[in-house]
Parts: structure tokens; sequence; C-alpha cells
């Protein structure tokens, strides 16, 4: 075998691989050999059958095998003596086209490498570490928020808006007979809640306690009891009550409501889940603020194939973004800007420079984390949790896309333990300012 370079030109390279006929013989023969003791034919006893017939009746086969094997040995052991780690799958094509069986292949091989990354010095790195402290203001806000969602209903005077529940009785009927199921007795309906037929709730708004109301409604075509479906009924409606929204009392009956034990106690869960999430975004933040710096500290050359293939893929995202009601491929060839391009260069040089961290320094995603991680992914998916685990555990593409994120994020923890930190205290519209400024670069 003979490996010759013909092209080293920044992280290109080139060569040309020749595999000898006899080598390639010698290979089949061995896989003949090695098979002969089990192969049985008609007219010969096991294993005794002449290795001119075996190499009539499986020879074709096993060159095919034979030279796919010695190509990828001679790949391998190529990268592994020079230490090239391609950025993408090398091409290979064989060069004698016009190749018969004796004669020697000759394959040319070609790949980018990926770049040698230099070392970073992460102590040098400095960090500010945004914290807020949830105000009283914020927790009240939110008990706010709560109170408005368990909506309590007391009697007003006056008309039914939109928003109010009327509490009624009513009557449907078909052709002048009710029907089955068409009646209710003190029925609390929220109007614009949209849970009865279309148009009922409509004609109750207005109406005043005491009215009695005869509504024409018709079904809808695809209602699902066949004999209403499409059918025009009248329902009678006695207003009993007309009722207003009302935010429940923040009192420890509220906090009972969302499982605390106590309205102390709900807004101690209130101040643990506002400093999670100012935890989360402060950290955002600075994971920004530190890929800025290491994009600015850190230049090595870039596999153009991996720039390219992420330009293409930022291009496409946004084409779709742009373009929601296109839900397949099947559309013109989207070309990346000089924006994309650039977008893509950082993207490939930061992936690259968190990714030879992270090897060097045995950085893992667990199986619990994982898991977690899928789990939480799932919940997206209601009544089908079974049915995506599955499509997790047999896709290794789609376990990649989960799984990195995750290796980033640890990376990025890794080096924040490395920087130099320092917290700074601000206030809540300092944070959202900082996040807002994120969202729109």
């Amino acid at each position: 075998m003979q490996i010759t370079e013909t092209l080293n030109e920044g992280l290109k390279r080139e060569y040309q691989i020749t595999i000898s006929g006899s080598d390639l013989e010698s290979r089949v023969t061995g896989k003949l050999e090695e098979a002969r003791p089990d192969i049985q034919m008609k007219g010969f006893r096991k294993g005794k059958v002449p290795m001119a017939l075996l190499r009539k009746q499986f020879g074709p086969r096993l060159m095919g095998e034979a030279m796919q094997e010695a190509v990828d040995g001679a790949m391998q052991g190529h990268l592994d003596e020079t230490g090239d780690r391609p950025a993408m799958q090398p091409d290979i094509r064989m060069v004698n086209e016009d190749w018969k069986e004796g004669d020697d292949i000759v394959v040319a091989l070609a790949y980018e490498k990926l770049p040698e990354i230099p070392e970073v010095d992460y102590k040098s790195i400095s960090l500010e570490r945004m914290a807020v402290t949830p105000a009283d203001a914020d927790i009240d806000e939110a008990l706010s928020n709560l109170a408005a969602n368990v909506q309590n209903f007391e009697t007003k005077k006056g008309k039914a808006a939109d928003g109010d529940q009327v509490v009624i009785d009513f009557v449907g009927k078909l052709d002048g007979e009710p029907f089955e199921g068409g009646a209710a007795e003190d029925y609390p309906l929220v109007l614009g809640s949209n849970s009865f037929i279309p148009g009922f709730e409509d004609q109750l708004v207005g109406a005043k306690k005491g009215d009695e109301k005869a509504l024409d409604i018709t079904f809808p075509e695809n209602y699902g009891a066949a004999h209403l479906a499409g059918k025009a009924v009248v329902f009678d409606v006695t207003v009993k009550e007309v009722k207003k929204p009302v935010p429940a009392e923040v009192d420890d009956e509220l906090a009972k409501k969302y499982g605390a034990e106590s309205l102390d106690a709900l807004k101690g869960q209130i101040s643990e889940r506002l400093k999670a999430e100012y935890t989360g975004a402060a950290r955002a933040v600075m994971k920004r603020k530190l890929l800025d710096q290491l994009d600015e500290k850190v230049t090595f050359d870039l596999p153009a194939s991996l720039v390219d293939a992420e330009a293409n893929q930022i291009a496409h995202q946004l084409w779709h973004e742009e373009h929601p009601e296109v839900h397949g491929h099947d559309h013109d060839a989207i070309e990346p800007t000089e924006e994309h391009r650039k977008l893509a260069a950082r993207r490939v040089k930061l992936g690259l420079l968190l990714a030879e961290l992270g090897q060097k320094n045995e950085v893992k995603v667990s199986d619990a984390e994982m898991t977690q991680a899928i789990m939480t992914q799932a919940r997206q998916y209601p009544g089908q949790e079974r049915a995506f685990f599955e499509f997790i555990q047999k896709n290794q593409a789609a376990q990649q896309q989960i799984r990195a994120p995750l290796f980033e994020d640890k990376v990025v923890d890794f080096i924040f333990e490395m920087a130099e930190v320092t917290e700074k205290e601000v206030s809540k519209d300092d944070l959202k300012a900082a996040v807002d400024k994120l969202e729109e670069e």
C-alpha cells in the first residue's frame, strides 16, 4: 500500500492511495480459506470444495469486501499516524474506474482536518454576574396574578357583559320538542368562554336577572350527535342571576389552592421561583459575555465545509421562520448572506473551542442528565411521552441534539469556575434590559 499527498493547503488535505492487486488477492484468498471448512457444495464433502470453484462462486463478492476493507484500513491507518481529525466525512473516490481483477486500485482521499485549538488562559477572563433579590412588590404582583387566575364571581346588578357569569335554566327544543341532553337548571355559564354551541353565549350578552329568552341556534354540521348536526333549534333560557368576576382574596385559602400550607409559605415559594428565574436570566447574560470574550481572544483556521454547512442551516432556518406557511423543503435554493456566514463562523469557532476544552477536561453528560432532559422535552407531547422516549432511544441524531446543549452548558460552567467572576447587585429592570439586549443582537 502506498499513500501519496497531493494537496496540503490550510486545513485541506488530499491523498492518493494505491493498494496492490496482490494485496487484494491475498485478502480474498484469506477469506476463502477461512470460510472453506464450513462450505458444502453438491458433489463435494464439507470443507473439500476446490479453491478454484470457491473463487468462482464467491470471489466477486469477497473482492468487493476486500477492496472496502483495504481502503477503510488505509484511511484509518493514515488518520492514526497523522493525528488528523476530519471535520466532516472524508470524500473517497476510485481513480482507475476501468479497474479489472488483478490490477492495483487507486483511490483519491480528500478531507478538511479539524484545526489545532490554541490554549486559552481562562483565568484571565473577567465576568460580572448580575444578582437580583426579589422585591416585596414583585412577590405581591405575582400573588395578584395568581389570585386573578382563581376566578370567583359575585352578584352584580344590571346587564351581563362578556366575562360575566350567568346562572341559567334552559331547555333546548327541536321542531318544538325537547331533545335529550338539551336541558339544565342553575347552570353557571361564563360568557365568552366558548364552552357552549356557537351563538349561544353571544345572545346572552346584555341579559339581566329575570330575563327569559328564546335563543335561535344552529348546530354545527360536524356536531358529535348526528341527530342534531346542522339542525336549527330553539333554547328557552331563564336568567336567574348575573355575576361579575372578582379576584380571589390573597390569603391562606388562596395559598392552599396552589398547594401551599399558608400565605407565608406561598410567598416563600414565589420568592424561590423568582430567584431561579433571575438566576437563569443572569446566567444567560454572563454566558453571552463569555462567548463574546472567547470570540475576540481566540483565532484559528476554520474548516470551510463546517462554516458552509452551518451558514446553509442558519439561512434555511431563518427563511422558514419568515415563511411559516411553507412546511416542506420543496422550495428554491436559499443562498446564505454574508451575515449568515459571519454568524456561522462564530458558531463553528466557539463550538470547536468548547468541544476541545470539554474533551481535554473529560466533561461528560451523565445518563441521568440526559434522561431528565428527555423527560422535560417529552412533556411537550402530552399522551405521547412513551412514543417520544422510544423515538429518542432509536435516533442517534436526536440524542445528539439533546446532548449538545447540555454539554455546552457544562463546559461553560467549567469556564465560569476558572474565570474571575464578580457579583453585582442590580434591579429587575436592569436585568431585563440586559436580556432584551441579547434578543436584539
